[in-house]
């Protein structure tokens, strides 16, 4: 009799079969990076655009005016009013205002134009847009093609907000249905819905349709995302875990690196919006290719079909397999159908359960607010996103030395430590060093990227096979809703005082780092089977005697 990990060890816990699977799963890191960034090319708002007036825009055709004209005679210069989120005089007319009519016929505006120009005219009377608007762009965007801008910009943020609602949606069901109906089930589904949803989200005949198909599209991304990390994850040995959670993230990053050219090259919204939707279905080739995850059999006691599938990868890395499915050892204490209430039945489970949450939502929190205060260096927006991405990469190559040497507590902890102090510390410095200010920023941004990388096989390694892929879809959830929040966090904080939302961030990466002492560590530690592994896991001796009994009770 054997232990599923002692027949991995047979056959190869990560040989060529298990290397092939992985860089096949990879790739939706960066489909997923697409959309989750992809907001940023799909929404760019155009620099130069005002309210349309149907009046003057007649005329302009009739008269044959210039677009220049047609702006002068239609709004009045910037200092009238500024766009929202503009600085005043940033453009040199206004976004959201216009002549009323009446001006037009004060002035006798005709072909010629009027003889003074219409911003001379005392008490000239304005009116917000109502006809539209005109834009001068090179791309097309969500932007102008929905009109958010003005009173609608904030739809804008919302857009992202339905998205991030999808990923927490997508987290609770897809996470549960993964656990109960198989991995390679869910992650087939869900990279159709992801494709799917894209290209109803190209074509929308209205902003309603977009948000909802775009929250759609939300939900099943996550349920790419999420499954195809704990495959990957479950067909490895305890020794290889590290190397394939980072490196899974690391194509995230690839992603995000990757769709300043996409977008680039592709004038169009809708044409960026194929291009980071339609790769999904090349996913469902994977039928094919990705096996189900044995671990996930065995909880379902399908031990013949994970026997045959061991079989195979014994074939392919050039092994052979002594074991038969008889002699494989399964648990009767397993969870049949994941439920919250087995998150938090036990008091280690609890405890870790809790503690990752809140790991999830600071990671989130952090990330994303220390990104946008930060902001990009002026320039070209698609080199700065791409400089912004490459800043993540020594974080990968800090996890990887270390991971394995020092085990994943202790960075765990450390890297959100780094992270608050160097919030901390950045919010107390004078603004007359800003270089400094900067610098130890983007100290504070590497070191939440380490805890936002860590945490996600930490809570893979936690949790048991029968509730591994709900548990760390639940958990990461808490991420979702960090990303809602975030925006808000540092806008609403900022008005108040420039540095307070810094300090906020400081406070939860100070309080995490602490809780993460608090979690079993898990280096060389063999996936835990069932809840009664999870709470071995705070002794290590009762651990280490688990395994010997289960040898033994499972002997010839």
């Amino acid at each position: 009799m054997a232990t599923f990990d002692e027949v991995l060890k047979e056959v190869g816990e990560f040989g060529r079969y298990q290397k092939r699977v992985f860089l096949l799963l990879c790739m939706t890191g960066i489909t997923f990076a697409f959309l989750f960034v992809g907001v940023v090319f799909l929404g760019q708002t155009p620099e130069q655009y005002w309210c349309r007036s149907p009046a003057v825009a007649e005329l302009s055709r009739h008269c044959g005016w210039s677009a220049q004209e047609e702006l002068n005679y239609t709004v009045p210069p910037s200092g009238g009013s500024a766009a929202p989120g503009q600085a005043e005089g940033s453009s040199a007319h206004s976004h959201c205002e216009r002549y009323e009519d009446s001006e037009w016929n004060r002035t006798a505006l005709g072909c010629g134009g009027p003889g003074a120009p219409l911003s001379n005219h005392s008490g000239a009377l304005l009116r917000p847009c109502q006809g539209g608007w005109v834009y001068q762009e090179a791309r097309t965007t969500i932007v102008s093609e929905y009109n958010l801008v003005c009173a609608n910009s904030w739809k804008l943020d919302l857009t992202q907000a339905v998205l991030n609602l999808g990923f927490l949606m997508g987290a609770f069901t897809l996470g549960y249905a993964a656990d109960r109906y198989g991995r390679k089930v869910t992650y087939l589904i869900s990279s159709f819905g992801t494709g799917l949803c894209g290209i109803i989200v190209a074509f929308a005949p209205n902003f309603y349709v977009f948000v909802i198909f775009r929250f759609l599209q939300g939900v099943f991304a996550k349920g790419t995302w999420m499954t195809c990390y704990v495959i990957v994850t479950e067909l490895v040995g305890s020794e290889q875990r590290r190397i394939v959670g980072i490196v899974v993230q690391m194509f995230f990053t690839l992603g995000v690196m990757l769709i300043p050219g996409v977008a680039y090259f592709i004038p169009t919204w809708q044409g960026i919006q194929l291009a980071i939707s339609l790769p999904n279905f090349l996913f469902l080739l994977y039928y094919w290719m990705v096996p189900e995850s044995p671990r996930w059999l065995l909880t379902r006691k399908k031990q013949e079909k994970a026997m045959t599938i061991m079989g195979t990868i014994a074939n392919h890395n050039g092994k052979y397999m002594t074991t038969t499915y008889k002699e494989l050892t399964v648990s009767d204490d397993e969870v049949t159908n994941p439920a919250f209430f087995d998150l938090v039945r036990t008091s280690q489970m609890r405890k870790c359960t809790f503690i990752l949450m809140y790991a999830w939502f600071t990671s989130a929190v952090v990330y994303q607010g220390l990104v946008m205060r930060l902001g990009i260096v002026s320039g070209s927006l698609y080199t700065d996103f791409f400089i912004s991405a490459v800043v993540e990469v020594p974080a990968a190559i800090l996890i990887l030395l270390s991971i394995d040497r020092i085990g994943r507590r202790l960075p765990f902890a450390l890297s959100n430590l780094v992270a608050a102090v160097a919030c901390l510390v950045t919010a107390v410095l004078p603004e007359d060093i800003i270089w400094l200010k900067i610098t130890i920023a983007t100290l504070g941004r590497l070191g939440i990227t380490m805890a936002f990388e860590i945490v996600y096989f930490v809570n893979t390694e936690i949790y048991p096979t029968s509730l591994r892929n709900f548990g760390v879809s639940m958990c990461s959830g808490m991420c979702d809703l960090g990303g809602i929040i975030a925006p808000f966090l540092l806008y609403r904080l900022a008005a108040i005082w420039l540095e307070l939302p810094l300090i906020i961030f400081g406070v939860l990466a100070l309080v995490c780092g602490c809780l993460v002492f608090l979690l079993p560590e898990t280096m060389g530690i063999p996936l835990p089977e069932t809840i009664q592994d999870v709470e071995n896991l705070s002794r290590p001796r009762n651990w280490q005697h688990l395994k010997k009994t289960k040898a033994v009770s499972t002997g010839p």
